[in-house]
C-alpha cells in the first residue's frame, strides 16, 4: 500500500504482486523518459511522462518493451513483471508523480 510502513519508511506507491514474466502496461499515453537500472532499490525502472506533466515510474521489471523516447498509447505492453532490484518475489512496483510529490495511485487508477 501507499504511505507509511513500519520501521519509519515510507511507500511512495503500490507493490502489485504478479507472476514473473507478466505484461506490464502503460496506464497513459506518454513518452518514456527512462530505461534503466540506476536508481536503487527499483531494479529495471520505465519512467513515462503524461500530458499535464505527471510521471509514471514501473520498477522491478524483469524486461523492458519500450526504448527512451518513444511514445506509447495507454494499455500498451511495455514491459515484462520479475523482482529486480530488492524485491524478493515477483511484482510491479508503480508510482504516479506530479513533479515532486507522489500520488496515491489508488485514488487514481480504475477498479
Amino acid at each position: 500500500r501507499y504511505g507509511p510502513k513500519a520501521g519509519g519508511r515510507y511507500n511512495d506507491g503500490l507493490n502489485i504482486k504478479t507472476t514473473r514474466g507478466a505484461t506490464v502496461r502503460a496506464a497513459a499515453d506518454g513518452e518514456v523518459l527512462y530505461v534503466g537500472d540506476a536508481i536503487a532499490g527499483f531494479g529495471l525502472m520505465i519512467l513515462i511522462r503524461h500530458p499535464g506533466g505527471t510521471v509514471t515510474a514501473y520498477g522491478h521489471l524483469e524486461d523492458a518493451l519500450v526504448d527512451r523516447g518513444q511514445k506509447v498509447q495507454r494499455g500498451q505492453p511495455i514491459a515484462r513483471a520479475g523482482s529486480s532490484g530488492a524485491a524478493t518475489e515477483p511484482q510491479l512496483h508503480f508510482q504516479i508523480r506530479q513533479g515532486r510529490r507522489t500520488l496515491d495511485p489508488a485514488l487514481h487508477l480504475p477498479r
